[in-house]
C-alpha cells in the first residue's frame, strides 16, 4: 500500500550507536526510589532534550553531509538513559501489578483448601507426602502418580498464572484460555459470519454456507527447576507458597515467550512467526501478510516511515481499533529517531506512569525475542493480538520434590501445560525488511 499523501518522513540514521565506557550518563539520573509520577517527568523531560540534540545532529548533517561524533556520542547516552528510565518505569509497574499471597479468598479458606495447602507446606518443607496421598484418597484433589510430582494448591496455581501474566509482554497483550484436557479445539469462520437483511414478514432465505477452519492448540510441558537449602525451608517465617511462585514466574515467563514468538509446535506452542508469511496483497487464511519496508534489512532510504503507515492499514478497521505494535528494543531505539514532515517524532513516551510508549498513535511493547533488521526479517508486528493469538494454559502445577540430585539443596521440579498459535489470521500484520 502506497500512501501518496502521507507526510514527508525523514531519518539521518537508524543505525543504533553505542556511548564510549568512559563517557558519563544522563541514565545515573535514574534514581532507586518507587516514585513513578516523577519518573515519569524525568523520562519526559529527557525525551524533550533528546529531540533537540537529533534536530541539532540532523541540521548538522544538512550543512556538512556528515554527522559530528561528539553529538551522536551524547545522543547515544540519551537513548541508553530513555532505555533506563523506560525500564525502570516498567519495574514500578510491575511490583505493584505482582499480586500477593497474603490475602485470603472464600476458596483457600475452605477446610479443604486448607488442609491441602497444609499438606503441600509440609511436603515442600520435609518431604512428608503422607497428608497429600491422604488428600488424593479423599478426592479433595487430583494429584498424579508419584513420580510425576503432585498438584500445588489452586490458590498458588492462580498466583503463578497471575504473576506470568504481569511479567509476560504475550501474556499481557493474548487471548488466555484455561482447559482440563491436553488440547484444544475450536471452529472458527474463514470469512466471518454469513449474514442478511429481511423484512419484517419477508421469508428468510438459506445464507451460503461459511467456510470453517478447524484449529487446534496442544498443550506441550514447560519446566523450571528451583533449588532451596534445607535451611531455607526450616524457616517457619519463609513462605513456601510464595517463594515456589516467585522461583518458577521468571523461569516461565522467559521460556513462554521465546515459545510465542518463535516456538516449533512440536515440543512446543506454535510462534507466531513460525507460520508462513506471504505478502499481503496474496494473503490468504492460515499466512500471515508481510508488507516490505522497500529495502534490503533496512528502512528506504526516501520517506522510511511510510512503511509504517501501510503496516497500519494493511490490517482491518475492526482489528486496527485495538491495534498494538511489537517489537525487541533495538528496534524501537531506531524508530526513535523517526520525524514526519512537520518534524514530529513518531515515537512518543508513555504519558501516564506505567503506560506504553507509542509509536503513530499505537502503543508499543516491547519482546526481546522478536528479531532485529535483517535482510528478509520480520522485526515489527502490529494487530489485535487479543483476537490474534490465543494461550492455552491446562489446569494444573505439579511440583516434584528432589533432595538428592544436588545435595546439601532441595530441588523443585516444577512443570505446567501450555500451548499456543494464531486464531485469528487476518487480525496480525508482519512488517518485513525487504524490497
Amino acid at each position: 500500500m502506497n500512501v501518496k499523501n502521507a507526510p514527508q518522513l525523514e531519518t539521518k540514521d537508524l543505525a543504533r550507536k553505542a556511548a564510549p565506557a568512559s563517557a558519563p550518563s544522563h541514565a545515573s539520573a535514574v534514581g532507586g526510589g518507587d516514585d513513578a509520577p516523577k519518573a515519569l517527568d524525568q523520562l519526559l523531560n529527557l525525551f524533550e532534550e533528546y529531540r533537540q540534540v537529533n534536530d541539532e545532529r540532523l541540521e548538522a548533517i544538512e550543512r556538512k553531509a556528515q554527522g559530528d561524533v561528539l553529538v551522536d556520542e551524547k545522543l547515544a547516552r540519551m537513548d541508553a538513559a530513555i532505555e533506563q528510565y523506560t525500564r525502570r518505569m516498567d519495574e514500578m509497574s510491575l511490583k505493584h501489578a505482582r499480586p500477593s499471597l497474603g490475602g485470603k479468598s472464600p476458596d483457600i479458606a475452605s477446610l479443604e483448601a486448607k488442609q491441602h495447602t497444609s499438606a503441600f507446606r509440609s511436603y515442600m518443607r520435609s518431604g512428608d507426602e503422607g497428608a497429600l496421598l491422604s488428600i488424593e484418597q479423599k478426592g479433595y484433589s487430583a494429584s498424579v502418580p508419584r513420580d510425576g510430582g503432585y498438584m500445588v494448591p489452586e490458590q498458588v496455581e492462580a498466583q503463578i498464572l497471575s504473576r506470568l501474566e504481569a511479567v509476560s509482554p504475550m501474556r499481557s497483550i493474548c487471548s488466555t484460555l484455561q482447559v482440563a484436557g491436553n488440547a484444544f479445539r475450536k471452529l472458527t469462520s474463514e470469512t466471518g459470519p454469513v449474514t442478511g437483511w429481511v423484512g419484517e414478514g419477508a421469508a428468510r432465505p438459506e445464507t451460503a454456507s461459511s467456510a470453517l477452519a478447524d484449529l487446534s492448540f496442544q498443550t506441550m510441558e514447560l519446566y523450571a527447576m528451583p533449588a532451596a537449602s534445607q535451611t531455607l525451608l526450616d524457616d517457619a517465617a519463609i513462605n513456601v507458597d510464595e517463594w515456589i511462585a516467585a522461583e518458577v514466574e521468571g523461569a516461565f515467563a522467559e521460556q513462554e515467550t521465546d515459545a510465542f514468538i518463535a516456538g516449533d509446535g512440536l515440543t512446543m506452542p506454535k510462534g507466531l512467526l513460525s507460520y508462513t508469511t506471504v505478502d499481503d496483497a496474496t494473503w490468504s487464511w492460515g499466512n500471515i501478510g508481510t508488507i516490505n519496508t522497500g529495502a534490503n534489512g533496512a528502512f528506504a532510504s526516501a520517506n522510511p516511515g511510510d512503511a509504517l503507515i501501510d503496516l497500519i492499514y494493511a490490517v482491518k478497521a475492526r482489528y486496527r481499533q485495538n491495534g498494538t505494535f511489537m517489537m525487541n528494543r533495538n528496534t524501537q531505539a531506531a524508530l526513535r529517531k523517526l520525524k514526519d514532515g512537520q518534524g514530529n517524532y513518531l515515537w512518543q513516551p508513555p504519558v501516564v506512569a506505567g503506560g506504553n510508549a507509542s509509536l503513530l498513535g499505537y502503543p508499543i511493547v516491547e519482546v526481546e525475542t522478536m528479531p532485529d533488521f535483517a535482510a528478509s526479517s520480520t522485526p515489527i508486528a502490529f494487530g489485535d493480538f487479543k483476537r490474534g493469538y490465543l494461550i492455552v494454559d491446562r489446569l494444573g502445577v505439579r511440583v516434584l520434590r528432589d533432595p538428592y540430585s544436588s545435595k546439601p539443596n532441595v530441588l523443585f521440579y516444577t512443570t505446567k501445560r501450555v500451548g499456543g498459535g494464531v486464531q485469528d489470521f487476518d487480525a496480525i500484520k508482519l512488517l518485513k525488511a525487504a524490497v
